[in-house]
């Protein structure tokens, strides 16, 4: 389980005529109820087992992200936030109960089997899990390398419930990935916000800029990112912006309401941006969408992401065990929340599966009998010259519909910014994208 715009925090001091007092009446019910279940319970448990329940149920009832982290489930937040466990890999959170998939983490084998966003694990181990503890759940799927699990899933649309078979894995999930389309354009891929995310995507803007610098657009890849720490969203944004706020939290102590600043300059120079989200976008994610957006910094394309504006802190009680709680809301600099909202795109592009393109079908002057030639000269370029042209972008289109109009839109972009006229005397620099504009994304068929 990944921590959404988390942070690691002091116990909370609460202040004001209030403190300390706690409603006697209630207390008497808790301590009523206790002694009934330790005096009657089928099964005798032990006081302290007794009361960590008490906790757990606590805070469970809180909301969806709040959690009492014993032994065990402190050292996996650890290791997720650092980015390597065992397990099956998929964010999960509870919702009425149920376990939903938020997403599957990239290259893990939940994803390569095709668990999607948005399913619900009805059964582990043909075990059901409705009402279980979200962190008891989240055990059974963690284990050794290559020992089997089945995982039973609901999917909205699908009658009969669906069976995975999966082999657990190490999960290693890497923060940032980079490769460059058609040559002068760079695409930066975000599985996961971890500790060192934010200086990762600043080495390699550095890098590919620098062994590239005829680039000419930048894609980033949000698209199922869960979120994670708070900081590195901060600092992924920072590499984008010339300055000016990122997102601030308001709560209700006094160490809650932070600001998040970016430092001047940014290191890509203002070149074209469209940053890619979907409905597994979450929390740190939508941080980086919605500050961008609000500074008119990049083009928001995709679906609408998951709301989730909330921030955990992970306050520790002991040397082993801690509580993951929502201690504020964020907003981006505009004054927005996310939370149950989530970012709206600027342009909307579903995610489809494209059939089999059959190129070069379209007649032109040029297949016609006895065309005229082209006056410049040159070699005649046939059908099938254009159809090899053309597989590059087919085989886009067919792998990724939204990344393919994403870049279409970088592709216009850069042409729009060529040939805008400038004064002999204005310095020339590439500005940012402003998010009102409109683009009608090229529509393929459905299957």
């Amino acid at each position: 389980m990944l921590v959404s715009a988390s942070c690691f925090a002091d116990g909370p001091k609460v202040t004001g005529p209030d403190a300390g007092l706690l409603p006697l009446e209630e207390l008497r019910t808790f301590t009523r109820v206790y002694d009934h279940v330790r005096n009657g319970y089928v099964d005798q448990i032990d006081d302290a087992k007794l009361l960590e329940y008490a906790i757990k149920g606590m805070i469970a009832e809180l909301d969806p992200h709040s959690a009492y982290l014993d032994k065990e489930a402190f050292a996996e937040l650890q290791s997720s936030t650092s980015g390597e466990f065992g397990g099956v890999g998929i964010e999960v959170s509870i919702d009425e109960g149920y376990i939903k998939v938020i997403t599957p983490i990239d290259d893990s084998p939940s994803a390569k089997a095709g668990i999607m966003s948005g399913d619900v694990v009805t059964r582990i181990d043909d075990k059901p899990i409705k009402g279980m503890d979200l962190n008891k759940a989240i055990n059974l799927m963690r284990g050794p390398k290559n020992s089997p699990i089945k995982l039973t899933i609901a999917r909205e649309g699908t009658d009969q419930p669906l069976e995975f078979n999966l082999l657990r894995d190490i999960i290693k999930v890497q923060s940032v990935r980079t490769r460059m389309l058609d040559d002068d354009y760079l695409y930066i891929r975000i599985a996961q916000f971890q500790l060192d995310t934010g200086k990762d995507v600043a080495q390699k803007l550095r890098e590919q800029l620098k062994k590239s610098a005829k680039t000419k657009g930048i894609i980033l890849d949000l698209r199922n990112n869960p979120g994670g720490v708070l900081q590195s969203s901060v600092e992924v944004v920072d590499a984008f912006l010339d300055g000016g706020q990122v997102v601030y939290t308001q709560g209700r102590l006094d160490n809650s309401n932070i600001s998040y600043n970016a430092e001047a300059g940014d290191l890509t120079g203002g070149l074209p941006l469209v940053v890619l989200i979907n409905d597994g976008s979450a929390s740190a994610s939508e941080i980086v969408a919605g500050a961008l957006q609000d500074h008119q910094r990049a083009v928001i394309m995709g679906t609408r992401s998951f709301g989730k504006g909330s921030v955990q802190s992970v306050i520790p009680i002991s040397n082993d065990r801690a509580i993951k709680l929502t201690t504020a809301l964020y907003y981006t600099p505009n004054g927005r929340s996310i939370q149950a909202q989530g970012i709206e795109p600027d342009v909307s592009v579903e995610r489809v599966k494209v059939g089999d393109i059959q190129p070069g079908t379209n007649t032109t002057e040029a297949d016609l009998a006895r065309h005229l030639g082209n006056a410049k000269g040159g070699q005649e370029s046939t059908s099938k010259d254009r159809a090899s042209k053309r597989t590059s972008s087919a085989d886009l289109l067919k792998e990724d519909n939204q990344l393919h109009e994403a870049l279409n839109l970088l592709k216009g972009l850069n042409i729009f910014i060529q040939r805008a006229p400038v004064a002999a005397h204005d310095h020339v620099e590439q500005p940012g994208i402003a998010p009102n504009i409109v683009v009608q994304p090229e529509r393929p068929s459905a299957e």
